[in-house]
């Protein structure tokens, strides 16, 4: 695709882009936006003022961008773009229906939200004759399109996924690091290979190596984005808790193939996650998006197997992927196709096919509030995330895991318990809440 004609002549107009959030992704953008005529970022909007004042000056804007601490507030300057990045579904669902409903496109990268009212979010716009999408940079939106340009070549996914964000790095010792921890004597050395083709018990033994090490294989961000993806495609997860393996990038093909192959997956159609294994000197997968496809023809296979592609050892499936996701440096891709084409990077009309949920992983008692403990990873200590089928809101349903976090509980909840609506102090008045029942209503009746 050349870029340079798909934005040209589209009246020669510069876009303007209201920020809301100027974290990690935020800041990035905001520095990226030096170097692109087509937009202007008019309105920077956080709560923390110096943070504002902060990445202004270290970028050395020289039209310096307003600053507001509540973006909904009068005399805001008038923009075409909302890019929401605070990660707080609460607020990002909220100022996400504002902007639309002044007849603004809305670029979502806080997936926190769009997992639990991305589709209602999505109709509104539509109605409403903009455009709400998940944002370019990030991997829902880039799996979204890496997926649909497969299908489009007439290709058929049998799986698809992400790579998770931080590597498993062995060293020449066998050393297993992760996240600057190290796990010295780790046998990963002679894990390194699956000789035997059997890529369940060989990803078990993995698993054990990094369940000894105390490293985690499986993260709340990574089901929260693979459920926005399920959601915009229709892929699902093979099972609840996905199957997160360990595994070197030029694996992939040959792990991520139905168990009559050797593989991993009972089904096909599939999303999931993988943890990168490398060695220290080898180039990261860095958070990138993966699809693995059928190949038809065994001619054709082998000769892009002679070029270097990950091709499976049964020349059954090949694995194609972009290798990175940079954050804000991409999120004018979004921009500019929703003011100048009017048409989202992510999904056409994602529909609530699945669900972020929570199944403690300990006994809790009455009255403990489930508070993030990790607020990187929006981990609740003694919860583990999982992506079921969803279904109409109700007592005995489970609750979407971004409405029970931060929230006390009603009851003695034992180990092992998917948590319910009925158990969970629900905030009836919140606006996440209430976009969340017109979404099941009209899905759901």
């Amino acid at each position: 695709m050349n870029y340079h004609a798909l934005f040209k002549n589209k009246n020669g107009k510069k876009v303007r882009v209201a920020l809301v959030g100027v974290g990690d992704f935020g800041a990035t953008l905001i520095d990226q936006s030096r170097s692109i005529d087509r937009i202007s970022i008019t309105v920077i909007c956080d709560k923390d003022e110096q943070r504002m004042q902060d990445v202004v000056r270290d970028n050395c804007l020289e039209s310096p961008p307003v600053m507001v601490t509540d973006i909904m507030a009068d005399n805001v300057p008038e923009f075409d773009v909302l890019v929401e990045a605070t990660g707080q579904p609460e607020v990002a669902a909220a100022v996400a229906e504002w902007a639309i409903g002044k007849g603004c496109h809305v670029v979502m990268a806080s997936k926190e939200a769009g997992i639990v009212v991305g589709p209602i979010l999505s109709q509104m716009a539509m109605q409403k004759g903009v455009v709400y999408t998940e944002v370019e940079g990030d991997q829902p939106s880039l799996l979204i399109g890496l997926n649909s340009w497969a299908e489009t070549l007439g290709l058929e996914v049998l799986a698809a996924g992400k790579s998770s964000e931080y590597d498993f790095v062995l060293e020449d010792d066998d050393t297993l690091c992760w996240l600057g921890k190290r796990y010295q004597n780790s046998g990963m050395l002679n894990l390194w290979h699956c000789p035997d083709g059997d890529w369940q018990k060989h990803v078990a033994r993995r698993n054990t190596v990094a369940s000894n090490a105390r490293f985690p294989r499986r993260t709340v961000p990574d089901f929260c984005e693979l459920g926005v993806v399920a959601n915009g495609t229709g892929l699902v997860p093979d099972k609840a808790s996905l199957h997160a393996p360990l595994l070197r990038p030029v694996e992939l093909a040959d792990a991520f193939q139905l168990s009559g192959e050797g593989g991993l997956l009972k089904n096909t159609g599939i999303i999931d996650v993988f943890n990168c294994l490398r060695r220290s000197d080898e180039m990261s997968f860095a958070g990138g998006v993966f699809v693995i496809v059928r190949c038809e023809n065994e001619k054709t296979w082998d000769l892009l197997r002679g070029k270097g592609h990950v091709v499976a050892q049964n020349t059954k499936t090949a694995m194609l992927f972009i290798g990175q996701h940079t954050l804000g440096v991409e999120a004018a891709m979004s921009i500019l196709s929703a003011a100048l084409l009017e048409i989202p990077t992510g999904a056409l009309a994602p529909k609530p096919d699945v669900e972020l949920i929570a199944r403690t992983a300990r006994d809790f008692k009455k009255g403990e509030i489930l508070k993030i403990t990790d607020m990187h990873h929006h981990a609740v200590a003694g919860l583990e995330p999982e992506l079921v089928n969803a279904e109409r809101d109700q007592a005995s349903a489970p609750v979407p895991y971004y409405l029970a976090t931060g929230r006390k509980l009603l009851k003695d909840v034992k180990q092992g318990t998917v948590l319910s609506w009925e158990m969970v102090d629900i905030d009836l008045n919140s606006r996440l809440y209430q976009l969340r029942k017109q979404q099941s209503d009209l899905w759901f009746q």
